[in-house]
């Protein structure tokens, strides 16, 4: 196949095809833009995530990621309806066409920016796996949310979605979940955990925001190194590894300008103006 089918790439002008990215200060609006098909992950919106979120691990005027769709669903996953007849071709060439979606969750992951999901709809197969891979989950009253994998004879455990489902709500509910592809509703994904709240669907963008905004309103680097300790006290050996990870990122944290605004503005009553110095 040909190499380009495998390279992150944007269209003219710097402009995603699939993706609409709306910069409100430090925080990106990145909205999958593929509204008549239900966002469904075309080969080109897969790429272009990819080149999305491998730019963020070193692009600091980002702070904040607000992930949605646009239409009536956050992501109803792969499309099936894409014609896939140049991707046959075995094992070498199907390894290549799985990394592609999967190397987008991964990148997720590694960015030092917290990513908001805004769940509206169905978020399917892999839509499931971008809300599971965002550090936050908002959702709308009919968001429901499954591992479609398996219901079109495939494995349920993809793209990252059997690491991410038990870390987040047990083993239990994890493995119901995979291997029935059954929905969770919104009301279930807030009672376990899964989601951080369910509000109504006019007022997800306002709930998005708020959180943003609580979060720009802590120090860049601190942000930056919880969001790194999180990611690594999740499979760290024991609680002296991430108290080890914890001391070295207080001590680097604390010797920073932005430590000594803070606590003098604790003292002042007044709000922190951070400069990431």
């Amino acid at each position: 196949m040909a190499d380009e089918l495998y390279k992150p790439r944007a269209a003219s002008g710097g402009r995603y095809e699939t993706l609409l990215v709306e910069k409100e200060g430090a925080i990106d609006w990145l909205t999958l833009n593929r509204p008549e098909a239900l966002n469904a992950m075309s080969r080109t919106m897969m790429l272009e995530l990819q080149d999305y979120f491998g730019e963020l691990y070193t692009d600091y005027s980002v702070r904040v990621v607000v992930l949605r769709g646009a239409g009536r669903g956050f992501c109803a996953g792969l499309d099936l309806k894409e014609d896939r007849s140049g991707e046959s071709g075995g094992v070498v060439t199907g390894l290549r066409v799985q990394r592609r979606v999967s190397e987008i969750v991964m990148r997720m992951r590694r960015a030092p920016q917290p990513i908001i999901s805004l769940i509206h709809g169905p978020a399917s197969g892999g839509g499931f796996a971008l809300a599971l891979a965002s550090d936050i989950r908002i959702a709308g009253p009919k968001a429901r949310m499954n591992a479609a994998f398996i219901r079109i004879g495939l494995s349920a455990c993809d793209v990252g979605v059997s690491y991410f489902l038990p870390r987040l709500v047990g083993s239990a509910l994890a493995s119901e979940l995979l291997l029935t592809g059954r929905f969770i509703d919104a009301a279930r994904a807030e009672k376990v955990g899964l989601v951080s709240a369910v509000v109504p669907e006019d007022e997800i963008v306002a709930a998005g925001r708020a959180m943003a905004g609580e979060i720009i309103a802590n120090s860049p680097v601190g942000v930056r190194l919880t969001k790194e300790c999180l990611n690594m006290s999740v499979d760290a050996g024991g609680l002296e590894a991430v108290i080890a990870m914890e001391d070295r990122q207080q001590i680097l944290t604390s010797t920073t300008g932005d430590m000594r605004e803070g606590v003098a503005a604790f003292m002042e009553k007044r709000s922190p103006q951070y400069r990431d110095a």
